[in-house]
């Protein structure tokens, strides 16, 4: 790790510190979570919140020093995502993953039970399928593959995950389960404008909504959260700008006026794991600007994007007015 980097890790550290009520006390520290989906993006995000409030957070993907997945980015790892879980706090254990991979699935599960005796919250983030969205076309006119992978990627893999993990979820009782997608429930009452794209990002939704009947008589809760239009490394890549200057990007795509760092969703997850009456969100669609406001957190750079209602009104082909409206400046 460069000296430039261990610096952002601990200016990150210390912003991070100050933003979730209570997280001076570490309050998940002897709590362990699995953070599925962990190389980049909201799932880093996620997996180093959870390191500021203390926990253990077993972090996996398939992008490592010495191999890369089929994004193709080769600027984020699991490693580095292992690395700034420990340094904003917690413990990071990295675990490269291949979550179509039943077997290495059901050994990752054994390791965490071997290592703990027990899995606390566990986050289904996998995805990795941008490269194949398709948006112009019918369903029989697009490409079929694409479509079906996305599906595995998407939807298989986190089937695949909680089929093996929940178990040892339920054991300690109070365990969190969350799905993170793309759109709340009632966003996504309108056509994603893809079928395959569609399916898959309804999935969890539903997927969280099933088990959410499952898991409650053994007290653990399910839920579905999605963050709203995400400044991940590849949206910034896509638009050619940084962290710093992402405004830039606002004369390309209006849009992105209202979009929020990972570090807001990361900060959600955070949350709701270490609330002790986190079963009132039981079989809850969840937005990450809703959850803040609810905890009395914000995004890195003090404000809130409440994002779901803008974006539900764009989706339904009405003009939500000014983006920068639904920027809450607490």
């Amino acid at each position: 790790m460069s000296e430039e980097q261990s610096q952002d890790m601990q200016h990150t550290q210390h912003t991070q510190d100050t933003a979730v009520p209570g997280a001076g006390q570490r309050p998940l520290r002897g709590r362990v979570a699995l953070v599925a989906g962990a190389t980049r993006g909201a799932g880093r995000a996620i997996a180093v919140q959870l390191g500021v409030l203390g926990a253990t957070v077993y972090a996996t993907g398939r992008t490592t020093r010495e191999r890369v997945s089929e994004v193709g980015r080769t600027t984020e790892t699991i490693e580095e995502t292992g690395e700034l879980v420990t340094a904003a706090g917690g413990e990071g254990v990295a675990v490269p993953v291949d979550h179509l991979e039943v077997d290495r699935v059901r050994d990752l599960v054994a390791r965490i039970e071997r290592d703990h005796g027990r899995l606390d919250v566990l986050v289904n983030d996998v995805w990795g399928g941008e490269h194949l969205i398709e948006f112009d076309g019918k369903m029989w006119e697009l490409d079929l593959d694409r479509g079906m992978r996305m599906l595995e990627l998407g939807v298989q893999t986190h089937i695949i995950t909680s089929h093996c993990a929940l178990p040892l979820l339920l054991r300690t009782g109070g365990g969190l389960l969350i799905e993170v997608t793309d759109g709340t429930a009632e966003a996504n009452r309108a056509y994603r404008e893809s079928f395959f794209y569609d399916l898959t990002k309804n999935a969890p939704i539903r997927m969280a909504f099933n088990l959410s009947h499952e898991l409650k008589d053994a007290g653990a809760t399910a839920l579905s959260l999605t963050p709203g239009f995400l400044r991940s490394e590849q949206m910034l890549d896509h638009f050619g700008v940084t962290e710093e200057n992402w405004r830039d990007a606002v004369a390309k795509e209006k849009h992105f006026a209202l979009s929020e760092s990972p570090v807001l969703v990361g900060r959600a997850v955070a949350a709701l794991a270490a609330d002790p009456d986190k079963a009132r969100w039981n079989g809850a669609s969840l937005y990450s600007g809703q959850v803040a406001k609810e905890y009395g957190f914000t995004d890195a750079d003090g404000t809130v994007p409440d994002s779901w209602p803008y974006f539900a009104r764009v989706m339904a082909g009405e003009d939500p007015g000014d983006p920068e409206s639904y920027r809450l400046r607490p």
